[in-house]
Formats: structure tokens, sequence, C-alpha cells
């Protein structure tokens, strides 16, 4: 078997690739493994990396070495490819989709990481890209991708740089106007912000939907009334805890394989921090899985699944 580590140096608040290739040479040639490393040189790089290197057939590991933005992009490399698991070298400035285990802190120990296990894990599939953690739409798509334009400054790190998006976002303005269809309802007017969770935890420490879960073959979607400036504070203090069944007039909670977003003109999606834009946007679990493995002891946060509320 082939261990592949696909560095972003771009990922974080720095470039971490030397730091990264002295600890890969260092563990995977007390073990004798079959190595390589990969540094990424621009955006769509990493996926790319991942696809050649998938395509040639043999049994591979691939380590996303960077953050979110860094594994959704490895993850779409590997789609397809049952020879390929995936697992993401934490280095990001978020780091959230591991999150969702009990201890995410193991996701920096390389050698924990070489004894690894695997999981599938489901895919959301929107239009013709894929995201492994959340896909969201509207204000927290603009608010999410922007990120990035703050993480770099000194102090701005994580939830801090999330903060600040988030109030020039809101200053830019709050409510689209958006039509979903899902579990044959059509839900027409002023929304804030749409919200799909496979998994639970992004921008830096929001965690929307608690129980979501990656391998139960269903989306967790939020779909968010749009709110006054006023309401902005209250309701994303109960949103970034998952607290949305405190909001029931303005939140509504659903559970669905797939689900259509029209809106008025090109608006941004959020993938895992990834930003896309389109007017007819497609939801759904993707037909595809991800072998995902991850260090050998830690396990999925239990939490207990919520009903969705009509």
């Amino acid at each position: 078997m082939k261990h592949l580590f696909i560095i972003n140096p771009a990922a974080g608040s720095r470039d971490r690739t030397l730091e990264y290739s002295a600890a890969i040479r260092t563990a995977c040639d007390a073990r004798r493994l079959n190595y390589e490393i990969r540094v990424s040189m621009g955006p769509g790089d990493c996926a790319k990396i991942a696809r050649e290197a998938a395509a040639a057939g043999e049994e591979i590991r691939l380590y996303a070495c960077g953050g979110d933005g860094t594994l959704n992009e490895v993850v779409t490399g590997a789609v397809g490819y049952h020879n390929a698991a995936v697992t993401a070298y934490a280095g990001g400035s978020g780091n959230d989709f591991v999150r969702i285990f009990d201890n995410p802190d193991a996701f920096t120990d390389l050698d924990a990481l070489l004894d690894g296990v695997e999981s599938e894990f489901d895919l959301i599939k929107v239009n013709d890209d894929y995201s492994l953690n959340i896909c969201s739409v509207g204000l927290d798509a603009r608010i999410g991708t922007d990120v990035s334009n703050y993480k770099r400054f000194p102090l701005l790190q994580g939830f801090r740089a999330y903060a600040v998006s988030t109030v020039i976002n809101v200053i830019r303005g709050i409510g689209e106007h958006y039509v979903v269809e899902l579990n044959g309802e059509r839900i027409d007017g002023e929304q804030t912000m749409i919200c799909v969770c496979n998994g639970r935890f992004y921008g830096g420490g929001f965690n929307p939907v608690p129980e979501a879960d990656p391998t139960d073959g269903l989306l967790d979607v939020l779909v968010v009334k749009k709110v006054r400036r006023l309401q902005v504070p209250g309701v994303v203090g109960k949103y970034k805890a998952g607290k949305y069944r405190q909001l029931p007039q303005l939140v509504r909670h659903f559970r669905t394989d797939r689900l259509m977003i029209h809106a008025d003109r090109l608006t941004p999606i959020n993938l895992d921090g990834e930003l896309r834009r389109a007017k007819d946007i497609s939801i759904s679990v993707a037909g595809e899985k991800v072998r995902f493995f991850y260090p050998r002891g830690v396990k999925i946060q239990q939490t207990t699944p919520a009903v969705a509320v009509p």
C-alpha cells in the first residue's frame, strides 16, 4: 500500500510545508513505508494530485495536509476510486470536520494516523461538486467563504476570523429570495441562509446540528428565515450552539436525501470553505461514499438524534 501526503502551503495562517515534510519523513522512514510527498501549486491542485494517484489503481491512502478546504479537494479527487482512502493530517485554521470525533487532536499525530482504521462516510453532491462536511447557501456561504480573507491577520484565527466575516457580511445584507424544494414541500420567500449538514462543525466552531451523522444516508437541513439585524446576535448564538429548536419561528429543520434551491441570481455556495456560485442548486446524498480513516481508538461522538420539526 502506498501513502501519499498532499500538502497545501496556503492552508492555515502560515506555510507548514517544511514542518509537515520533516514529520512525514521521520515517521514513514522509521516504518519503511512506501510514501510520497506532493505540494499543491494552487487552487484545485490537491484534487488533481489525488485523482491522478487514485487512478493508478493501487491501494493508496491519501493524507490531506491542511484544513477543511484541503480535505475537500482531496476527497473530491478520490471520489469514485474504491482503492483510495482519505484522512486529514490537520493543520488548517479550522479543521472542523474532524471535530465530529471524540479526540480531534489525534489528527495531528501522524503515528496515530498511520495506524488508522476506516469507515465509509456519506458525501454531499452539490451540482457537479462534492462536500464531505457542510454545504451552505446565502449569508452563511458569504461568511464562510470570506473567512480566508481574514484568517491570516494576527489574532484572527478560527472563530475570530468567522466573527469578523459575520459582522462585515451582515452589514452588506441579510436576506435573499430563495425557493427551496424538499420532502414534497416548496418554501418560497426571503431566507437568511440554508445550511446542509453531513458533518457537524464549521466556521471555527459553529455546530448547527449536533446530531448530524455522516453515516446515516441523510442530510440535516436548516432553513433560516430572513432575520432583522437586531436579531442577528441572538440567532447566531443559538445557531452556533446547535439550539435551533429554540427558534421555531425562524428556523426549520428537515432530514432528507435531496433538495433543490433556486435563486434569482448567482448566489454563493460554501462547500467546506470552498466557494461556488449558481442560480439553480441541486443537493443530494451522493451515490458515492468516501473511505475515511482515522486514528485507532478515536470514535465519532454520539448524540441523541433529533426529530425534524415540520
